[in-house]
């Protein structure tokens, strides 16, 4: 949520900001200002009727024991006219908060100066590293290496569940499961992050705090009966481990890793992707978090997107780093990374990463704040952020596109394989 102070004092550089991503946003400060200001002078007024009814309320006590009853009578009726304008002053400033409320809940976070302006086909690529594999014979797409191998049921999956539910078997089970194993190891013992186990359902609290509820509710699974939301990844369950609570700076950075399955309707992309991983609706993803002081978010930022391309080096696998456009940004962040690798069975670029700082978007959201040492322990709105490290069926479908051999079975990259039992090869 942004701050209604830095609206106020610098609505010009708000609504520039906002434009970058929609003139409709945009176009909504006016209309928050001047509620704003009619909210702000309704509680001003509201507290000057109660004084003026304190004191003229005093005088009556006073008119009534001199016996100057008719002058009291005059001050009664001057009182019950304040309150009732009171009361409808407080219908109004009680509307208004609802409606200010509503339209800073809609307004997403303001973007990074160095965010490029339009849309995707703005991105950046700031870097490439590798090159993609060339094959002395036509290789295969993922679904058709996993279903010669026996990795993964599709048509299966599907009859249980429905389209875009898979169904790994055998080694394809024990890769998914080993792949996740190996990057929580890796973030929790060479990059220090500490892992949580979430819940895989979250209340409608935690969902506005993160900023899901506004942008993000068709994409997500609900239980109406009692109204809790799956996860969607593990971003909104880690962002609201600390919600409502005001933590002390020395404990900042605060890092942390989950690994939870993830639930995605994928409702606006209707005959896209619909073979093999590409496109799925159950997915399993190692997701980052981190806590920090506002002064230290970017550099943090830095630190989690190596942290996530740590994963990918270390599986030899030929990625690139994209810095997103203004309207390829989601609600609730500043300025986000895509990490993509090189799947050359589908001859595609697959993002497996995004990895964003939400500055204090979501803090406010869900007020969590820590005390600044240098502002006299006054407390501070912390900075969040969050990364993809990573997500697993692409990184699957890119796995077996890059190590697939001649005779169709896929080496498989040396650190995996005290996860997968020793194995060294897939077939």
């Amino acid at each position: 949520m942004l701050d209604i102070k830095l609206i106020r004092t610098q609505p010009d550089f708000v609504r520039e900001r906002l434009a970058f991503r929609s003139e409709e946003d945009a176009a909504q400060i006016p209309v928050l200002l001047d509620l704003d200001v009619r909210h702000r002078a309704g509680l001003t007024r509201q507290e000057q009727i109660n004084a003026e009814v304190n004191t003229k309320s005093k005088e009556i006590g006073v008119l009534m024991q001199s016996g100057k009853r008719e002058e009291a009578k005059e001050l009664q009726e001057a009182v019950r006219a304040l309150k009732a304008e009171s009361e409808g002053l407080s219908t109004q400033v009680r509307e208004d908060e609802e409606a200010l409320q509503t339209i800073l809940s809609r307004l997403p976070n303001l973007l990074h100066e160095s965010v490029p302006p339009g849309g995707e086909e703005n991105n950046i690529v700031l870097r490439t590293v590798g090159e993609p594999r060339r094959f002395s014979f036509k290789p295969k797409p993922h679904w058709e290496i996993a279903e010669n191998l026996g990795l993964i049921d599709f048509a299966r999956g599907a009859k249980i569940t429905g389209s875009g539910f898979v169904l790994y078997r055998g080694d394809g089970a024990l890769l998914e499961r080993g792949l996740v194993q190996f990057m929580l190891d890796m973030h929790v013992t060479e990059h220090g992050y500490t892992e949580w186990s979430t819940p895989y359902f979250l209340n409608r609290d935690s969902i506005t705090a993160s900023g899901h509820i506004v942008k993000f509710t068709p994409e997500m699974y609900h239980d109406t009966e009692d109204d809790l939301y799956a996860l969607p990844t593990a971003e909104p369950a880690l962002v609201n481990i600390h919600r409502g609570e005001i933590l002390d700076e020395s404990l900042l950075p605060l890092d942390y890793v989950a690994y939870s399955p993830c639930w995605r309707r994928e409702a606006g992309a209707a005959g896209k992707d619909t073979r093999g991983l590409l496109r799925v609706h159950q997915f399993d993803k190692v997701e980052m978090v981190k806590v920090t002081m506002a002064d230290r978010s970017y550099d943090e930022l830095e630190k989690m997107l190596q942290n996530a391309i740590d994963v990918i080096e270390r599986l030899g696998l030929t990625y690139r780093v994209l810095a997103l456009a203004a309207k390829d940004v989601s609600f609730a962040m500043a300025k986000t990374y895509d990490i993509e690798l090189h799947s050359p069975g589908v001859d595609r670029w697959l993002e497996v990463s995004s990895v964003s700082n939400g500055t204090d978007f979501q803090s406010r959201r869900g007020n969590v704040r820590y005390r600044a040492a240098k502002d006299g322990g006054k407390p501070a709105f912390a900075h969040l952020l969050n990364g993809s490290g990573t997500a697993l069926p692409r990184l699957v479908a890119a796995l077996l596109e890059t190590y697939q051999q001649e005779d169709g079975s896929v080496e498989l990259p040396e650190v995996l394989g005290p996860y997968l039992r020793g194995k060294t090869k897939l077939g």
